[in-house]
């Protein structure tokens, strides 16, 4: 069945229509012959983009208007005729098509789904058959620009969630898998990155190995853990398992906060298999009791696996400590807190801190051996997880590190390792109820140890040239726009402004992949030995890590690889990263209209900026330091205008019982609404003050915001969802899309909200920040 809506002007006179409706099927006819089946009927007609039926003329020919008059054609606004021909073949289609490209002549414009109708005008890039006509913009915006997909997409079975994000993430796998395969099935130079990527995806895939070498290849870590008699030898092994598998202490290098150039050791709190603490300490929350219940069950299962004697008492065991250690730990709202976090030591003055460790051996068997300053990121926790190691049984801590060493290592061991993860970590807790194809696990196991290597063979193939210049032109518009916005703002002092254009002066930007691409020569892959190639390769990545300690910064250093579908900012590094993989439909089309790649693209790089000038980013200065360069009073009023945002967002209900955490949440929220002011700001200036086209029935203003709203297009399954409510700093997308137009004035001109609209937001009300 083919669908063509043939737009002619916005009158609502059935003289006009039936002369429309008449023109349409005699000429179609004249040049295709009876169509069978054929039905031409119309609908009511529409005012574009407000969703209200209209009653009075506005543009026709035959009113002879001035307006049409003028532009020398009329604008195919509101009468929507559907012609459905279920029988039309292929070739009458293409001739309906071109027939309705030239149908101007006689006052007609035409849109035909599924091909382009004017191949030199531009396309819109706006999903029209994603959208819900039933529900107005003025009252969701998400869902009237995604409700159709929301309604006809199921989400895969091997995924959480399925959205803009996850659609691009697959095609990104696609062609990765492609790489791979093809150097796998070809022989390599010896050493290349090309051999290893293809030995390290061959092995992966090679289950029937796996299978047959069960614990074989893991046996000797587990009797490292088995032969452990003291908890000086635990301590010591612990650190030099870091990188490897999830543990009490997690270790980091990268810039002092205070000394930007220099890379200091970073001490947090870590160690549960559960994503938050509440987890373990709500109790009265049914479904974080299920979650416990289905750890346990995954605890048990890997005991039994492993040969315990009494899994289920391991398990229990293993989960009673873990409940204790999340008792220490700071809730995540606290651990996001920059100037909680910074907490400048000595090892001596750590030792002092959190005693009954020796701190020194825990560093140097984590190859630290040279540390005369760390930061502790959460004190009272290192401090009480420190007596915990202390006085929790030994062999506790010790089925703590085996059950978690299989845990970490479950991909790469045999069948009943791999269903026993799965069941947790997939159906348990993202609500998955099919495992990830091998491939794509096989993917995501190249990516993790080869990330830069595969990125270098994946831009060679599928990032041109062309893309990375469009989108430096785009950075440096809404970099223009943000320097215009905070010359403007009326609640900041000039002496503060003054420092803001200076750190907005010094954004380092990033776009599509390194300069310089990480070296892998060290790193060992053996064809056959998955296991092996995992572990070698989380040792690489550490070793790596270790060695910046006391060294100065690479600031051409990537944080991503190029084939991520994500882009980030970098408070220490002043910088905004976009990686290749993000840089296509729908968030960037080469071939769309600005309008929506503004509202895309546009709004993420925004976005991406204005990090630099959230709740925590704005702490920081332009050379990326943790310095106050705020006058009092602006901070207050920054704050309190950040307050009223987490509010905002506290009210909002993803789950039944469940709402966002508008501190948690705090930080993305405020550089989601700033980066859509600025993006919209970028795309008014880039029209050079002409007016934008109307493509699809839609003005250049409302093209943008329904371009925004695409990109949150998802659904995700609740256990994940619930997850994303309890520890993601981001709020679910249908929020994220319509929490910050509703504070934007553009879109509500742009729409004609008014009073009763459940978007609608009192101008004195809408807050406002960059």
């Amino acid at each position: 069945m083919w669908w063509c809506w043939i737009r002619t002007c916005s009158c609502n006179r059935s003289g006009c229509k039936a002369r429309a409706s008449r023109w349409i099927e005699h000429s179609l006819e004249a040049r295709l012959g009876k169509l069978p089946s054929a039905d031409f009927r119309h609908t009511r007609p529409w005012r574009v983009g407000s969703g209200q039926p209209i009653s009075t003329c506005a543009v026709c020919p035959d009113c002879q208007c001035p307006v049409s008059q003028e532009a020398g054609h009329f604008p195919f606004l509101n009468l929507i005729f559907d012609l459905r021909t279920p029988a039309m073949n292929a070739f009458q289609h293409c001739t309906l098509v071109a027939l309705l490209h030239v149908a101007g002549i006689s006052g007609l414009s035409a849109l035909a789904s599924g091909a382009a109708l004017a191949a030199d005008a531009p396309a819109s890039g706006l999903d029209l058959p994603y959208f819900d006509r039933k529900v107005r913009v003025q009252d969701d915006l998400f869902r009237a620009t995604n409700g159709g997909w929301i309604k006809a997409t199921t989400i895969p079975a091997d995924k959480g969630s399925w959205g803009s994000f996850e659609k691009l993430a697959e095609l990104s796998d696609q062609r990765v898998r492609a790489l791979a395969e093809g150097l796998a099935a070809q022989p390599q130079s010896e050493g290349s990155k090309e051999a290893k990527i293809g030995q390290f995806y061959a092995a992966f895939l090679d289950t029937a190995r796996i299978d047959r070498e069960g614990l074989s290849a893991l046996q000797p870590r587990l009797d490292e853990i088995a032969a452990l008699a003291s908890r000086e030898q635990l301590l010591v092994w612990l650190g030099s398992a870091q990188g490897q598998l999830r543990q009490p202490f997690r270790l980091g290098l990268g810039p002092d906060p205070k000394e930007p150039m220099v890379n200091r050791l970073q001490l947090a709190q870590s160690g549960l298999g559960l994503p938050e603490r509440d987890y373990y300490l709500n109790q009265r929350d049914p479904s974080l009791a299920k979650a416990r219940s289905a750890y346990l069950a995954y605890l048990s299962k890997l005991a039994r696996l492993s040969g315990e004697a009494q899994p289920a008492e391991a398990a229990r065991r293993v989960l009673a400590l873990e409940t204790r250690m999340a008792k220490a730990h700071w809730d995540v709202v606290s651990s996001r807190d920059v100037q909680k976090t910074y907490n400048p030591m000595t090892p001596a003055e750590l030792s002092a801190a959190a005693p009954g460790l020796d701190w020194n051996a825990f560093f140097a068997a984590a190859q630290l051996k040279a540390v005369d300053k760390l930061t502790v990121a959460q004190p009272s926790a290192i401090r009480g997880l420190a007596q915990l190691l202390a006085e929790a049984p030994l062999a506790d801590w010790k089925l703590y590190a085996k059950l978690h060493t299989l845990d970490a290592h479950a991909a790469v061991l045999p069948q009943p390792f791999r269903a026993a993860a799965f069941a947790f970590h997939g159906r348990a807790m993202s609500g998955t109820q099919q495992e990830l194809p091998r491939w794509k696990q096989g993917v995501d196991a190249i990516n993790e140890a080869l990330g830069e290597a595969v990125g270098e063979l994946y831009v060679a193939q599928h990032f041109p040239p062309a893309q990375k210049a469009r989108m430096q032109e785009l950075v440096a518009n809404l970099l223009a726009a943000y320097k215009s916005s905070v010359d403007g703002l009326s609640w900041m002092t000039p002496e503060t402004q003054l420092q803001a254009q200076d750190k907005l002066s010094k954004y380092l930007v990033k776009i599509g992949y390194p300069d310089v691409w990480r070296d892998y020569s060290a790193l060992q892959v053996k064809a056959g030995d998955a296991l092996g190639n995992q572990q070698r390769a989380a040792q690489f990545a550490w070793a790596r890590e270790a060695a910046k300690l006391g060294q100065k910064v690479d600031r051409s250093e990537w944080g991503m690889v190029p084939q991520q579908v994500n882009a980030y900012y970098n408070e220490t590094f002043n910088e905004i990263v976009f990686p290749a993989a993000i840089l296509q439909p729908p968030f960037f089309d080469m071939k769309a209209d600005d309008a929506v790649n503004y509202g895309g693209i546009g709004a993420v790089i925004g976005h991406e900026i204005s990090h630099g000038f959230d709740d925590q980013g704005a702490q920081y200065d332009g050379d990326g330091m943790l310095r106050d360069w705020w006058q009092p009073a602006d901070r207050k009023a920054f704050e309190a205008l950040g307050q009223r945002l987490a509010q905002q967002f506290s009210a909002y209900q993803a789950l039944p019982g469940k709402r966002v955490n508008g501190q948690l949440t705090l930080g993305e929220n405020i550089a989601d609404l700033s980066g859509l002011q600025i993006a919209f700001k970028a795309y008014q200036a880039s029209l050079g003050g002409k007016p934008a086209p109307v493509l699809d029935g839609y003005t250049g203003e409302q093209r943008f915001f329904l371009g925004f709203a695409q990109i949150w297009r998802e659904k995700v399954r609740p256990p994940l969802l619930l997850q994303q409510l309890m520890a993601d700093p981001h709020s679910p997308g249908q929020f994220r899309a319509n929490g910050g137009v509703v504070n934007h004035d553009a879109f509500h001109q742009a729409f004609g909200t008014r009073k009763g609209d459940r978007l609608f937001k009192p101008e004195g009300e809408r807050i406002r920040i960059w």
